[in-house]
């Protein structure tokens, strides 16, 4: 009916064994737990990265429009002195 303490008492040497078999569990959960962080560290980063590249390059593109919109207003702007000028110069021959 009860059972001998020499039969239910673990001896040192299992006692190890479990302890070592669990301290090495423990170890493995940290290891997985750290590889997955790293991982979705590193995926978020290289999602930030995309993102500055999208970034850049819409800005680059309004930088190359406004550079053109900036020459069509300047070339416009030249065109309109030169018919100012031309204006001018047939009022004057005309007084």
């Amino acid at each position: 009916m009860y059972a001998n303490a020499a039969q239910t008492a673990a001896t040192w040497p299992e006692t190890a064994l479990a302890l070592g078999a669990m301290t090495l569990a423990v170890i493995l959960v940290i290891a997985i737990l750290s590889t997955l962080h790293e991982f979705r560290k590193t995926r978020t980063l290289a999602g930030q990265e995309e993102a500055m590249r999208q970034l850049v390059r819409r800005y680059e593109q309004l930088a190359e429009n406004s550079v053109d919109a900036q020459q069509r207003v300047a070339a416009d702007l030249a065109e309109l002195r030169t018919r100012t000028s031309a204006i001018e110069q047939i009022l004057r021959t005309v007084e």
